[in-house]
């Protein structure tokens, strides 16, 4: 079992969960988060006062899989998720040691296909 998690912008988000269920991926979980880093955040000023909205919103994905959908997965975000431009997110992929299904009880590949 993998875990990939990838940050992408708020705006590709429709078409990541689009490729993703392309490639029969449909269950995943998403948060908004805010992040910092090579893309910068801009200012703004209101009424004479300049505020730092230096947080970019990004759309952070969750998403449990079997060995045989890592690649599939990967590519169904890089493809739609890229700009070409600084800021188009990052993808992570870690081991997942155990899984168990809390309705079921099933464990594994089973967990999630239950």
């Amino acid at each position: 079992m993998k875990k990939i998690e990838a940050i992408v912008r708020a705006s590709k988000f429709e078409d990541v969960k689009e490729a993703l269920a392309e490639k029969e991926i449909n269950f995943f979980t998403f948060f908004e988060v805010k992040g910092y880093g090579h893309q910068k955040g801009s200012s703004r000023s209101y009424r004479g006062t300049i505020y730092d909205v230096g947080y970019i919103a990004r759309i952070k994905i969750e998403i449990l899989v079997s060995e045989e959908f890592v690649d599939l997965a990967i590519e169904a975000i890089e493809s739609s998720a890229k700009t070409g431009e600084k800021g188009d997110g990052l993808v992570y992929v870690s081991d997942v040691e155990k899984t168990i299904n809390i309705r079921t009880g099933n464990t594994g590949k089973d967990a999630i296909n239950s």
